[in-house]
Order: structure tokens, then C-alpha cells, then sequence
């Protein structure tokens, strides 16, 4: 892969210059926060993973960086006069784990057939399987001008720079569109996310329940606290070092048993704590003067975002109180929009989320590749839809 600091291009307003930087923080904290969606201050929907903490402190932790595969290859827009149009966050490849949208399959066949897959470009958030925007532009009348020059641009670096291909996952349907048109293409796959319809209680949201399903949430709520068990939610100032201490722990068990090496580092949780607690909602569950399990969510303007979890003690339907129902409680609270939990996992359905198809898209350079995947993905396409549509018809709300 060559290095590349500079790609011309040139629009209908005179010209712009894209530059590949190595570094969140070779943008400065300013122009990032000018971006849409990237700081509560933006004018739009703030997404906590698109800030310039979140990624910066990625990069600062030693969690997202060349070592572990995470490359940074960000992508700054300008126009001729140098002032800042909009970004990409953007990152070198050399694998394809953390990403939740899996491509191994492309990876082996291209290299079976005597291609060199990686390295990659990876436009997404890294270990975070959470939609948001990809294509960063400031807010105004141009924003849409400058989300197709990023695409274009991307396009651009990817086949100049040596790599096999480029990958803008988790995006928003409107970015994806656009990216159809630069020449991506277009895949879907299926995640469960929980739609508060301006419920005032918990109780409320088992209203819209069938009897059978609100009668078997109830038990299971009761069952989850069993054997002196107590939750306690907490974000701000109330989190400690300490609570990160036994939350770690927790993560590094449950994540080790799951993925073999989990991908965030004691680190990571302290400088999201130092920097972003105010966005963190941490559930943890005690028993016996000691905390033996939790989950971290992230507080974005209109939503919360389910991430990591782990324990310590297996008890029965403690994983689905402390991950859903009390994310479900804290939403309907905080008069929050929608609660997303996270990749896969038909079992949240019971729990009142509802499938939802989510989208990326993936640039090619070769072309018989391009045109293989291409098929794959439409078959794909279809398959995903027909699955939404079946499970949307099963789940467990009242009819009529």
C-alpha cells in the first residue's frame, strides 16, 4: 500500500483537495465538533461514536491503531482556499476483525484465487456495530455536495493506493445512496432495536404486548433478581474508577470466553470516563457486597446504544435484565427515541426490539471480484428482507 497525503479533485464550485491523515487529532477538536452530528452543539442528531473523544481516544488507548491492525487513514475535505468542508474516519485494514459485517468470505476467495485482499480500507467505528453518519460534512447548503465528494474521494484513495477495496459500514440509508451512486455496493443485514412510542412507563410498553409475551417479560424481570441480586444504573460523575475496575473484569472474562481477545483495554474505560461520562450509562448488577455483572451503553441525542457486556456469575435471565430491560427503562425516562442493542440476536425480539435492516457499502477495485460480490450481495439483499419480514410478523405485540 503506498502512502498518500494529497488527492485532487475538482467540483462544480471551482475545486477541493482531500488529504489522508494518520490521526484524529491532526483535525483539531474545532473543526471535528463542526461537523453534523459529531458534538451536542453540531445542529443535528449527536451520535456519541462519530466525536472527537470517542475516536480520539480509540487512537490514545492503543485500541484502534496501526498495532492492532487499525490504521488511521482518515480523510480531511477542503476547499481550494484551505477552509474545512467535511471528514471521513477512516482506517488501513490488515484483517478483518472488529468490524460486524463480516467479509472474510471475499477475503478468502480472492486470495484462493491468487489476489491480495489486504490491506483494506475501513470506513467505520471501530469494534462499534452502531449506524451513524460516515460521510461528515459541516451543516449548510453544500452538506450533500460534500458527502459525494467524500464518497468520490474514497473511491479515489482506494484505487490509488493499493488496496483491494473500501468498506463504509453501519452508515445511514442517505449516505448509502449516495455511496450506490459513486459506484459501491449496496448490503443489508438485520439488527433489533427497541422504538419508545412515547411511553411514559415501563408498564406502558407492556401494554402493547400480547397477554402471553407481557406475562413471560414479567416473570423474567422478577427471575433476574432473584437471590439478593440488585441493579444500579448509573452515567456522570457517579461512575468511579473503581466501577470501571470490576467493569473491565467483567468484560475481559465474558469477551475472552466469546471472541478469544477482546478488542478494548483497561485504558480505553478510563479515558472514556475522564472525557465522556455525561454519555455513558453503565447498568451493574451486586450481589453480596460485590458487583458481578454489567453493561456500558452510550447516550446519544435521541437514542441509546447497547455496547459491551459481561459477568462474572451466571444467573439465569440476569444478561437480558441488565442489557435490555433496563436500557428499555432507562429510555422511556429519559424520553429517549430508540434503544439499539447492538449486532444480532433473534432472542431480543421476545424483549420488545423489532428487527431493523441495517446498511453499508463496499467498493470493489477488481473487477471480477466486484462483479462476484456484486451477485452474492443482491441474493443477500433478498434474503435479509424476506427474514426482516418474518420476523416482524412474529413478534410478540398485540395485533389489531
Amino acid at each position: 500500500m503506498s502512502n498518500a497525503s494529497d488527492v485532487g479533485a475538482t467540483n462544480a464550485d471551482g475545486g477541493y483537495a482531500v488529504r489522508v491523515v494518520s490521526s484524529i487529532s491532526e483535525f483539531g477538536r474545532d473543526d471535528w465538533n463542526s461537523l453534523s452530528g459529531t458534538s451536542k452543539a453540531s445542529g443535528s442528531a449527536y451520535n456519541p461514536f462519530v466525536s472527537f473523544d470517542f475516536l480520539s481516544i480509540l487512537e490514545e488507548s492503543g485500541c484502534a491503531v496501526r498495532k492492532t491492525g487499525w490504521q488511521g487513514h482518515h480523510l480531511r475535505l477542503e476547499k481550494a482556499d484551505g477552509s474545512f468542508l467535511g471528514a471521513l474516519a477512516c482506517y488501513a485494514k490488515s484483517h478483518s476483525q472488529g468490524e460486524y459485517v463480516f467479509d472474510h468470505g471475499w477475503a478468502d476467495a480472492f486470495e484462493r484465487a491468487g489476489g491480495r485482499y489486504y490491506p483494506k480500507l475501513q470506513a467505520s467505528i471501530p469494534f462499534t456495530p452502531a449506524t451513524g453518519p460516515r460521510l461528515l460534512a459541516v451543516p449548510g447548503n453544500t452538506a450533500t455536495v460534500t458527502k459525494a465528494a467524500l464518497a468520490t474521494a474514497l473511491r479515489s484513495v482506494a484505487e490509488g493506493v493499493g488496496v483491494s477495496s473500501a468498506h463504509v459500514t453501519f452508515a445511514e440509508p442517505d449516505e448509502v445512496d449516495i455511496l450506490a451512486d459513486t459506484g459501491f455496493l449496496r448490503r443489508t443485514d438485520q439488527q433489533f432495536h427497541f422504538f419508545n412510542e412515547g411511553f411514559g412507563t415501563y408498564d406502558d410498553f407492556l401494554a402493547t404486548l400480547a397477554s402471553r409475551k407481557r406475562k413471560a417479560l414479567k416473570k423474567e424481570r422478577r427471575e433476574a433478581l432473584t437471590e439478593g441480586i440488585s441493579i444500579e444504573r448509573l452515567t456522570g460523575k457517579d461512575i468511579t474508577e473503581a466501577h470501571w475496575d470490576d467493569f473491565f473484569a467483567f468484560y475481559m472474562d465474558t469477551g475472552g470466553r466469546k471472541w478469544g481477545r477482546p478488542y478494548l483495554n483497561r485504558t480505553f474505560f478510563s479515558l472514556i470516563g475522564e472525557r465522556m461520562a455525561d454519555d455513558v450509562l453503565l447498568v451493574m448488577a451486586r450481589r453480596g457486597g460485590r458487583y458481578i455483572a454489567g453493561a456500558i451503553n452510550f447516550i446519544g441525542s435521541d437514542t441509546l446504544y447497547g455496547r459491551n457486556w459481561g459477568c462474572i456469575e451466571d444467573h439465569p435471565f440476569l444478561h437480558f435484565e441488565v442489557c435490555y430491560h433496563q436500557a428499555i427503562d432507562f429510555a422511556i425516562e429519559r424520553k429517549l427515541r430508540i434503544v439499539e442493542a447492538g449486532a444480532q440476536g433473534e432472542h431480543k425480539l421476545a424483549r420488545g426490539y423489532r428487527p431493523v435492516t441495517t446498511q453499508s457499502a463496499h467498493y470493489i477495485v477488481h473487477p471480477g471480484l466486484r462483479r462476484a460480490v456484486a451477485e452474492y450481495l443482491e441474493r443477500e439483499r433478498r434474503e435479509v428482507a424476506q427474514i426482516g419480514e418474518y420476523l416482524d410478523d412474529h413478534g410478540p405485540f398485540r395485533r389489531g
